[in-house]
């Protein structure tokens, strides 16, 4: 019996239909998430305390100070840092989810690392790293209109 064969007599046995090789596959190809999470863990922003970008320095948050928003947990390093993020949340989560910016202007997505960052006019932006971030700092009104223009449809590629 081919490879073939076998998946489909399984998938009938356990009651389920079966179209093709391809159906095995779909669920992969879902949207991605709205917030973007690093492979293998649960906290958004690398665990950075999305406050202190606002303050030119940022440090890591701490799980005893978390938040969550937008199904996404967030770190800080303070009562008063996660404080002020319950409070305002969207003054301070990372615009495209923090998604890389450069990536998201180009019309695809592509992990937004917390070391590489900017704040422009009162918004915090993540790139993927320091060459794709020197890039993006050529144009970055043209590169935040065209990533408006692209956000959220990136998400569905």
């Amino acid at each position: 019996m081919n490879l073939i064969k076998f998946v489909r007599s399984l998938a009938l046995a356990a009651g389920l239909a079966f179209v093709g090789a391809g159906a095995m596959t779909t669920a992969a190809y879902a949207d991605k998430p709205a917030v973007f999470v690093e492979r293998f863990q649960n906290v958004a922003a690398g665990g950075y305390d999305l406050t202190s970008y606002f303050a030119g320095a940022p440090v890591r948050g701490n799980a005893q100070f978390a938040a969550t928003h937008n199904g996404a947990t967030y770190h800080f390093a303070n009562a008063a840092n996660r404080a002020r993020f319950v409070a305002n949340p969207a003054a301070y989560t990372p615009q495209f989810g923090g998604y890389c910016a450069w990536a998201v202007s180009q019309g695809y997505t592509a992990p937004g690392r917390p070391q590489f960052w900017r704040v422009v006019d009162g918004k915090l932006y993540f790139n993927y790293d320091a060459g794709v971030q020197r890039k993006w700092e050529r144009d970055i009104p043209g590169f935040i209109r065209s990533a408006n223009t692209n956000w959220p449809v990136v998400l569905r590629k």
